[in-house]
């Protein structure tokens, strides 16, 4: 088919489409009584009048619900659910006044007059009911959900959204936005992931809206006895995940839209961008200033000031004449690159990614068949039309040459999609896009997940250049499940101390909606930071699962080494911590990439019926062993820190606290509080400047003896997909003590395919208040132990060995 045949047929689709917009009506319809019931094989399906209801078990904890007004439900397609398990056996029990549908741990009970659907658990206790006096409803294109709303329940999640984690009394828009200089009150931000969990008493369920249109959640503005959600336009389609605890709920709803792959373990360490490095000798010399000062660090980012003109795929060789030498040279010194690549090109006849695209009609179009054009950082620019398969694939295919240079990774900004001039800064509404199956949606439907396919185009065409390789992209706008392409930060966040604050529970909010590999701007993206902000940025940016100092144009310098060398000394040591704890680190991501459950987690997430935790957002855990407690403001009062249940060390001084109480503390600027659980076996190793450098010396093992004494050590070569077919090293640690006699220590190696960096460990054991008798290594009696009476630890170096070891303190 010719070009201008193409066009013809696009024009008479697109005609169609926007005659076929529906009409608003006036004032809410609600569900009325069902008069009509039919079996399913995985549930039931209701009538009540025209409007039919399905209700269906999903998977083993998980309750799909779907609202059809007019009686006829859509295509059944997603972009975020990837989950094809098989549904489990339901049972079903029909009454003249309700019907009962039990799959597994959850029961879904349906009243029929008017129609209302309750969630509760096996025994019977209501998890989320609707709201009585409002069923569901629709208004033409609008659709709404009212849910009863019990005093004591907290709810959180939504993605990224300012101000505090619990979303109680707050009511949000779902709509990606481009939100330079966000503050706490602004919403909505650049994320759309409408999946929230509710807790109450310990107890938690999920809900997930599967919906793209411009959404709304209102957790008890409009009233006090109930929350609502839904959107202007779409399906009323939702999930309903059982738990009852925290961390199922977020392993229920992370199997439904996906998890992260694991990522490469550069993209860990310590990162440095800026807008923009203006020219190689810049670039250049900032990685001379991190290896010259033994700062470590792994990544480079390259704004949109190396292109030529702004334009997308293309280099600035009047600044950067050596491009492909600096790329290997930079890795040479242990660096990766991370590029810009925004989702605009720019239009330009010549500039060949707008030649190519325009030749394979790959870009949005409008309704009368041309192509949208929109002004962005190149000027007038056009869109591809990342709905069709082919425009992926086609996009994926640019990265070529960038690929072929060495460049790591790829940053995918502008991606809400951000326009500069339209009234609503994104394209018109009215703009088409177009699916694989012949069908089109306007940008209504396709504006929240534009950000996520732009993601995964970048990731799927790495992942075809570039098979053996793990891909690392960086994208600003997603939609629920862009976490399997991309990893994601914040925003154009400030440079104060408010958004210092702020970082944690954003961060942390993200993490409870499924998207765990995240970070913020370090020092603040508007605005130059003082001296002691950065610091204490870089301090908490430990504990973030991205470390990215990121900066804009026309502020100060904010590398490490700013603000002279007392402020530099400090920053390098934290910046050292992080790669001490890369073993700690690259486990706990591993098991986030298996599980969904995130490294940086709120406390409730462990202990979920330590309500005093509910509404803690300074307060985290990272992994399940260490308790950061940041300084987020610029007042040198003490501070109080909240212990969870349990056992607690100082990671520092190692004294040991009794958890469920507050303790007094006033940090220096050279300290941030840092608690570790009794029972935690941490791995860490020797500081290193980058993640390629092999350690030099022991693994080291800090072992704080307490109920359930675990942890575990994940390894692989940290880049390419051989661990999947066995070439990685999983060992587990296990201790039990009993009182004043003895403390033993094990080591366990699950799996011993890949050859790590060190051939002993060093094993530190805290708690012990009194030098042992002797100490054993497999059963027999060793020297060279020495014991740290300050500290109440024994250390001793052990050989280490692919059949595991055992140690004993004998007293």
């Amino acid at each position: 088919m010719t070009l201008k045949l193409l066009r013809i047929s696009t024009l008479l689709w697109i005609q169609a489409f926007a005659a076929s917009a529906p009409a608003l009506s006036q004032g809410w319809h609600h569900l009325g009584s069902a008069d009509h019931l039919t079996r399913l094989s995985n549930g039931v399906e209701l009538s009540a009048g025209r409007a039919r209801v399905r209700v269906t078990a999903f998977r083993e904890g998980v309750i799909r619900v779907r609202l059809a007004p007019d009686g006829n439900f859509p295509d059944d397609s997603s972009w975020a659910v990837v989950d094809t398990s098989a549904p489990p056996p339901v049972w079903l029990v029909n009454s003249p006044r309700e019907v009962r549908v039990t799959a597994g741990r959850v029961v879904v009970r349906i009243r029929k007059q008017p129609l209302l659907i309750d969630f509760l658990d096996a025994a019977g206790k209501i998890l989320l009911a609707d709201e009585t006096s409002r069923p569901m409803a629709w208004d033409g294109a609008l659709v709404r959900v009212w849910k009863k709303m019990p005093p004591d329940e907290n709810y959180y999640g939504l993605g990224d959204k300012a101000g505090p984690m619990n979303r109680r009394n707050r009511s949000f828009v779902m709509w990606n936005t481009d939100a330079f200089g966000w503050q706490e009150s602004t919403d909505p931000l650049y994320k759309t992931i409408p999946f929230f969990m509710g807790l109450r008493n310990g107890t938690a369920y999920g809900l997930f809206f599967d919906n793209t249109y411009r959404s709304s959640f209102d957790f008890g503005k409009e009233s006090e006895n109930y929350f609502s959600f839904g959107s202007e336009g779409g399906a009323l389609d939702y999930y309903f995940f059982a738990g009852p605890a925290p961390k199922t709920v977020l392993e229920e709803y992370t199997a439904l839209v996906g998890r992260i792959p694991l990522p490469p373990l550069w993209s860990l360490g310590y990162q440095q961008s800026r807008w923009s490095y203006a020219s190689e000798a810049r670039v250049r010399e900032v990685a001379s200033e991190f290896r010259e000062g033994k700062i470590p660090a792994d990544v480079i980012y390259l704004d949109i000031d190396y292109q030529d003109g702004n334009r997308p795929f293309t280099v600035d060789r009047r600044q950067y004449p050596a491009f492909e030498r600096m790329i290997r040279d930079l890795r040479a010194q242990g660096f990766h690159t991370v590029v810009i690549t925004d989702p605009h090109l720019k239009k330009e006849p010549g500039y060949a990614p707008y030649d190519s695209g325009l030749k394979k009609d790959a870009f949005v179009r409008n309704p009368d068949g041309s192509v949208y054009v929109g002004t962005v950082w190149p000027g007038e620019s056009v869109f591809p039309d990342f709905t069709l398969s082919r425009v992926r694939e086609w996009w994926g295919s640019l990265y070529a040459p960038f690929a072929e240079m060495g460049i790591a990774g790829f940053w995918n900004d502008m991606n809400e999609p951000a326009v500069f001039k339209d009234p609503e800064k994104t394209m018109p509404l009215d703009v088409v896009h177009r699916l694989d199956d012949g069908t089109a949606r306007d940008h209504r439907a396709i504006h929240n997940v534009f950000g996520m396919l732009n993601a995964r185009a970048t990731y799927e065409g790495l992942r075809k250049l570039q098979p053996d390789e793990r891909p690392f992209v960086l994208t600003r706008a997603a939609f629920a499940g862009t976490a399997r392409y991309a990893a994601s930060w914040t925003g154009d966040n400030s440079s104060t101390w408010n958004h210092l604050a702020m970082s944690t529970p954003t961060l942390l909010s993200l993490g409870l909606s499924g998207y765990p590999l995240i970070g913020d701007d370090i020092g603040g993206f508007a605005g130059s930071p003082p001296a002691d902000l950065l610091t204490r940025w870089i301090e908490l940016g430990v504990f973030n699962p991205i470390y990215r100092n990121h900066t804009s144009k026309g502020t100060a310098d904010q590398e490490p080494w700013v603000h002279g060398p007392e402020h530099e000394a400090v920053r390098r040591r934290f910046i050292e911590l992080r790669y001490r704890l890369l073993p700690y680190i690259y486990t706990g991501i591993e098991e986030t990439s298996r599980t969904g459950i995130p490294l940086m987690r709120p406390v409730f997430l462990e202990f979920p019926a330590a309500s005093d935790f509910y509404g803690e957002d300074r307060e985290f855990l990272f992994g399940r062993d260490l308790l950061v407690a940041p300084v987020v403001t610029e007042m040198t009062d003490a501070q109080e820190v909240r212990l969870p249940p349990g056992d607690w060390y100082d990671y520092w001084t190692a004294e040991k606290y009794a958890g469920s109480q507050t303790i007094r503390t006033k940090p220096a600027l050279d300290q941030i509080p840092l608690f570790v659980r009794a029972g935690a076996i941490l791995p860490q190793q020797p500081a290193v400047q980058f993640t390629g450098a092999k350690p030099e010396g022991p693994l080291e093992l800090r072992v704080y003896p307490g109920p359930e004494c675990a942890g575990s050590l994940y390894l692989d070569d940290g880049h390419t997909y051989a661990y999947q077919s066995g070439k990685l090293l999983h060992a587990d640690y296990s201790c039990s003590f009993s009182a004043g006699r003895s403390i033993t220590v094990t080591s366990r190696v699950e799996k011993s395919g890949f050859q790590p960096w060190w051939s002993s460990t060093e094993v530190t054991i805290f708690g012990v208040t009194s030098a042992p008798a002797s100490v054993q290594f497999g059963g027999r009696v060793v020297q060279g132990w020495r014991y740290d009476g300050q500290a109440h630890a024994v250390t001793l170096t052990v050989p280490d060995s692919a059949q595991g070891w055992t140690l004993q303190l004998l007293w």
